[in-house]
This record gives C-alpha cells, structure tokens and sequence, in this order.
C-alpha cells in the first residue's frame, strides 16, 4: 500500500510538471505552412550549405516538452560517436503547449498542442491546425533541400518515451520521407520506450482489458477515429507503408515498473500489457505475425536500463541505432 501511495504521489508530480510552462524555449525555428513556426534545436546551422553533413538525426522529447534535456543527450550521443557524429546534424524539435506561448510571450504564430496531442499527430491549437507530422514533414523537407544538404546520405527520426510516441505513428502514417527517399536518401525510424503503440487490428495483448474500454481501438491506440492528417489512406495502406519502412524497437530491459509515474496507465494502454518492456515485445511480435512479417523492423534490448531517455540513446545498441556503430549485441 505504501508503494501504491508513493507511486500516486510521483504521477501526480509528473503531471503537475507536464502541466506546466517548460523551462527553456529552443532558439531556432522552421516555418510549418506559411502561417505557422516550430521551434528546434539544431547543433549546425542550416541557413547556409553543409556539404560535410551526411546523417541527420532527428531526436524527439518526451512528454514534459523539456527539447533542451533532449538536445544535451543528442549532442552527448553525437559526442560518443566520433567521426560519425562529427557528419551528423543533430535536430530537436519541441512541441509546446498554449502555457508555454503564455509564459514566454512568444510570437503569435508559434505553433502550440494540447498537452499530449501532439505524440498522435493532433491538429495543433494554433495559430494553424497544423499536425505535429506536418511540422516533422517540414523539416524532412528541409533536409531533402540538396542546396543545403549535397551529401547528405541518411535520417534516422529517433524519440524516446513520449517521443518515442510520436516516432511511431509517424513511421505509419508520415508523409516526409518520399522526398527523401526519391533522393536516394535512407529513412529509419527509432521508437524507444514509448508507453504505447498504434495496433492495425482490434485484437490486444490483454484482451479483457480491451473489452471493458470503450474506445480502446481509437487513434493514437488503434485505427478507430483517426485524426484529420490520416483521414486519407485505409488501414491496408497504413500499414504497407509501416511494414515497408525501416523501424528499429529500443527497449530497456528494466524499464518495467508497472507504476512509473509517467507510464500511460489508461486502459486503453493497458491492453496493450502491464509496462513498456511487455508492450513493447508484445507489439513486435504481434507485427511480425501479421501478413508477410515484418523484414525490415528490428528489436534491440538495451540491457541494464530503464527508462531513461539519455542512457538510451547514448548506449551501444542507441549508438547503432542513430550512428550505425558498432558494439550493439542484439543490433542486427
């Protein structure tokens, strides 16, 4: 009962943390449409060539919006990489919420969600309803622009947790990456520890849970009321596209608290399985049953690590993953 309580008390705080105005605003920014701007971090500066860039990598913050965190671990990871990171752009995007355009005074056109709406791909709060995969199709199509990247060879698109949200549903539904691959340019997609995942089908790992939760099938869970960015394609070709993408599963294999505090305890993410390791194995190889497999995803564990976002990323198998290191034992 005492664990029961504290565990309260820590998902209460992560709450109230995510409910309130982040600590830092990134200082660069990309237009999403004409009316509309993101802001990011970028470890280079893009206004101009960089004909030494061969390797993007894309790191998406988790739930707190805290892109400064997330941009320490991306450099840190860039650091560990040597050579190849010294090839890299290093790119953190943050999604605000309305209390931080508050907070900040920042410029009416600055792009804001609801809390958590932008980990689905929602329409944005303002001053546009621009998706938060609009704004991550914008910025593949800046690095698609050969003025700028010459020699730029392959994106990898990584997030971890709430991030690692995001990467997922983009990996099916985004629509960035066919400018870049028809430059010859590589797309992968890294999903790390993410609370939940966005099934094909109506069938889940805990299938009592599922019944007893209406709407467990919605979009960001499921197929059911997708929202507006994904109101085109069928499910069919939802899912061809997902399966013909190359998706990397990074999973620490302590990251297994059924009460984290910011683990997503609704029942829909409950029927995807008691905690992210469990859902996120479940859901590989619920995917790798369907149809012809899937060939082109990959799940590394990351042994020893919980949910830690900067352990992670900067382990052998997040090096691999991001900079095609070697070192990973399960990286294959």
């Amino acid at each position: 009962m005492i664990a029961q309580a504290v565990s309260q008390v820590w998902a209460a705080d992560e709450v109230a943390h995510n409910h309130r105005p982040v600590k830092e605003i990134a200082d660069a920014r990309i237009a999403v449409g004409d009316r509309a701007t993101l802001p990011l971090y970028l470890s280079a500066d893009w206004s101009k060539p960089l004909p030494g860039i061969n390797r993007a990598v894309l790191i998406l913050h988790g739930r707190l919006r805290d892109a400064d965190v997330y941009f320490r671990s991306a450099k840190t990871a860039q650091a560990a990489a040597g050579d190849a990171g010294k090839a890299a752009i290093m790119i953190v995007p943050q999604f605000l919420a309305g209390i931080d355009i508050d907070a900040y005074q920042l410029p009416p056109e600055t792009l804001r969600w609801t809390f958590e709406g932008w980990e689905g791909g929602d329409p944005a709060r303002g001053p546009t309803s621009a998706s938060s995969f609009d704004a991550l199709d914008a910025i593949l199509a800046k690095l698609a622009d050969r003025t700028i990247f010459p020699n730029l060879k392959q994106v990898v698109v990584a997030g971890h947790s709430g991030g690692a949200q995001i990467v997922q549903r983009y990996a099916i539904a985004g629509k960035g990456e066919a400018a870049l691959t028809a430059l010859g340019i590589a797309v992968r997609y890294v999903v790390a520890n993410p609370s939940s995942y966005a099934y094909f089908d109506s069938a889940r790992p805990q299938p009592s849970i599922a019944a007893s939760c209406p709407g467990y099938n919605d979009w960001k869970y499921g197929m059911d009321a997708r929202p507006p960015y994904l109101a085109g394609p069928t499910v069919s070709a939802l899912e061809q596209a997902y399966v013909a993408r190359r998706v990397i599963y990074l999973l620490g294999t302590k990251d297994t608290n059924p009460n984290h505090p910011a683990l997503d305890k609704s029942c829909m993410a409950e029927a995807e399985g008691p905690y992210r390791y469990a859902r996120g194995h479940a859901y590989a190889a619920v995917m790798q049953a369907r149809d012809a497999g899937t060939p082109h995803h990959s799940l590394w564990d990351v042994p020893g690590v919980g949910h830690d976002g900067d352990r992670m990323l900067t382990s052998p198998c997040g090096l691999k993953a991001l900079f095609d290191l070697p070192g990973c034992e399960a990286g294959q």
